[in-house]
């Protein structure tokens, strides 16, 4: 249709980047300009952004995918089109038509609530068998005395050396009392909570059930039939098979965590592997309590409804098979519960975009209420990033914590800096590294103004000049070389090619990029980089100097390889053809690609030195300033000498101060005498 439109990747600096982030699913609407997908070069990443305001009907990359312009990368509706609105009103006929087919079932269970009996009974709520003799801990209290609770429905959060799991409430209700704290020890036949129930028992609900004429109580009698049937099964052992259930997908869905291993111990409703689909994230659980004997499946596997999981050794006989399908159904209904709620989360997303609120969430605020309802491998994954729960808001059912509610915390966490300096209103503790923000201000009040854009390299290169700023211990270290006789033979050489007319001409630049290579082929901390966990370093056995030029656009630093193996000719063509290429914007991203040192010079402008900031993952990189004429004593007198100022910027997780001096000393010793780079 007309109102389709293509999604194509615009001008990105290289021939391929990839692919590290997709901003959007299927299905949200996003305004224009806004990102797509983020994509990394070996020098900056960046957003893709949308060429219009409209919904996302397709997405053709993956995270890890290579791209470059002019490739496709999705399909846009855009805003205002017909079928948009048909999409729409479609959307919420089958909505309207979903909630009306469910409705009975929800009305039917509600009325044979009452038929059981007209007063409430308070009961008290005990751990149940949780496959462990001895007493764990309590991580979480979900409730508080005065709340209304479902049947199923976390009470408290356990955790043992095996797993991590909820007790549910056997009964829907009012809690009256809670008997449990976060930190105290429980065990099987441990009193929970005191709850106020509807009817007079079991029995009387039964005796309902049975007699209630309507087709919609009969599953229900049915389950509570085999429930109570349970116990009376055989008590020798049985190996059962654990498929994956109704997922609400046709198609096939993403594994991304698989939760045990052979030979653990799980209980009824502990997770076994968890699932990723495009609205929700959803753990598949154990239908009995038992010991993993086999485990089919592995993380990035992709299952449907029937896919085999594990192979379980129970002790329940006939029953175990009895008490299946009822459970299949359940687990049916929550991935309809939990589409429903993204739904209704992506609405609130994109009513923010409208009204032109930063895509990025605030962090939120803090629930102060010391509870936090989330499945096992939700509280893993928090966990691993160090996120405490009760500060996160979850969009599940009951509000329920998904993974996407941490995902989104975390971001919002690392986004703090950024966007509290944009505010300017936020106070100095509401981001991560306590920088006071710049309160806005309108400099039209003073006088005149104009503003202008940043050109596309800045707004590439300053991020990533931030993030190396903020993250690397700097130490600069500052010295001065005496270039007399190097620049005197510089000179002899430039005249000779004048009078051959090569159309060579050499710059102190290459004399200090050769200096340089010389001291990293004998300092070769300087040439290496910090492993991602930072426990070791990489040294690289490879001389590869970027080289900081500016252009009409911003500075961008090209690479030159294999210093240490070209002469001052080779190296001063290539030199100059680089610069020539780097100006006229016609750089490639492969030529700005595995440097392992870097130099920026000044000389050509002015200065006496300055602190460059180092270009991660390198280590170091050095500031060359305008040479200059000082009297400088021989021993008998003072005589005029050319020296140029020196700036070595390391960083000192991996480089110690006397090294760094001693690795400027060597560079200015170099550029002194140039009989020293040929040893």
């Amino acid at each position: 249709m007309s109102d389709i439109q293509k999604i194509i990747v615009p001008d990105v600096g290289g021939d391929e980047v990839e692919v590290i982030e997709l901003c959007v699913a299927v299905g949200d609407n996003i305004e224009a300009d806004e990102g797509v997908v983020t994509v990394e070069s070996d020098k900056a990443s960046m957003d893709i952004p949308a060429p219009f305001e409209g919904e996302i009907v397709s997405l053709s990359v993956s995270v890890g995918d290579k791209i470059k312009e002019g490739d496709v990368i999705g399909e846009m509706k855009v805003a205002g089109g017909d079928s948009a609105g048909d999409s729409d009103s479609a959307a919420e006929e089958s909505s309207s038509d979903d909630a009306s087919q469910e409705a009975p079932k929800e009305e039917s269970k509600s009325e044979a609530a009452p038929a059981a009996s007209g007063g409430t009974e308070v009961i008290e709520v005990a751990v149940p068998d949780i496959g462990s003799d001895d007493e764990v801990d309590v991580i979480d209290v979900l409730v508080s005395a005065g709340d209304t609770i479902e049947k199923e429905d976390g009470l408290i959060t356990l955790e043992t050396d095996k797993a991590t799991m909820d007790v549910p409430s056997t009964h829907a209700g009012t809690v009256k009392e809670v008997f449990i704290s976060t930190g105290d020890k429980v065990k099987e036949g441990t009193v929970v909570i005191k709850l106020e129930v509807a009817g007079s028992g079991s029995s009387s609900s039964e005796s309902a059930s049975s007699d209630a004429p309507s087709e919609a109580s009969t599953p229900a009698a049915q389950e509570s039939e085999k429930q109570e049937s349970a116990p009376a099964a055989s008590a020798s052992s049985e190996t059962i098979e654990v498929a994956v259930p109704d997922i609400g997908e046709d198609g096939e869905v993403d594994v991304i965590d698989v939760l045990v291993s052979v030979g653990d111990t799980v209980e009824k409703e502990d997770g076994l592997i968890t699932l990723e689909t495009d609205k929700a994230t959803m753990d598949v659980p154990s239908t009995h309590a038992g010991t993993i004997k086999e485990v089919f499946i592995k993380t990035g596997d992709k299952v449907k409804q029937g896919t085999l999981v594990v192979k379980l050794e129970t002790s329940g006989g006939s029953s175990s098979q009895a008490s299946s399908a009822p459970k299949a159904e359940k687990q049916a209904d929550a991935p309809k519960q939990e589409e429903t709620k993204q739904d209704s989360q992506q609405e609130e997303s994109q009513q923010d975009a409208s009204q032109g609120r930063s895509p990025v969430p605030p962090a939120p605020e803090s629930k102060g209420n010391g509870k936090a309802h989330a499945s096992p491998s939700v509280r893993r994954i928090a966990r691993e990033f160090g996120v405490d729960l009760t500060q996160v808001n979850g969009s599940g059912p009951k509000n329920r914590i998904l993974k996407e509610d941490v995902q989104a915390y975390v971001k919002a966490e690392l986004a703090k800096p950024r966007t509290a300096a944009a505010s300017g209103s936020a106070p100095v503790g509401d981001n991560v590294l306590q920088i006071v923000p710049v309160k806005p201000v309108d400099h039209s009040k003073f006088g005149e103004i104009e503003e202008q854009k940043l050109s596309r390299i800045q707004k590439i290169s300053g991020p990533f000049l931030h993030r190396n700023w903020a993250t690397i211990p700097h130490v600069t270290q500052f010295d001065e070389a005496d270039i007399t006789d190097v620049e005197e033979f510089r000179k002899e050489q430039n005249a000779y090619h004048a009078k051959i007319k090569s159309g060579l001409k050499i710059t102190p630049l290459v004399f200090v990029m050769k200096a340089v290579a010389k001291a990293l082929e004998k300092y070769e901390v300087f040439n290496s980089s910090l492993s991602d966990d930072g426990e070791s370093l990489i040294i690289k056995k490879f001389i590869n100097i970027g080289i900081a030029v500016e252009t009409p656009g911003g500075l961008v630093v090209p690479v030159i390889r294999d210093v240490n193996k070209k002469g001052i000719e080779e190296l001063s063509r290539e030199l100059i053809e680089t610069s020539k290429k780097a100006r006229e914007g016609k750089l490639k991203a492969a030529d700005m690609q595995g440097g392992t040192f870097t130099i920026s010079s000044l000389g050509g402008i002015g200065g006496t030195a300055f602190t460059p900031i180092v270009n991660a993952p390198e280590v170091a990189i050095l500031g060359v300033s305008k040479s200059e004429m000082k009297p400088k004593w021989n021993g008998k007198e003072f005589e005029p000498r050319l020296m140029v100022p020196l700036s070595l910027s390391y960083d000192h997780r991996v480089i110690d101060g006397a090294v760094g001096a001693r690795f400027s000393t060597e560079v200015a010793a170099n550029l002194t005498d140039l009989r020293r780079i040929i040893l």
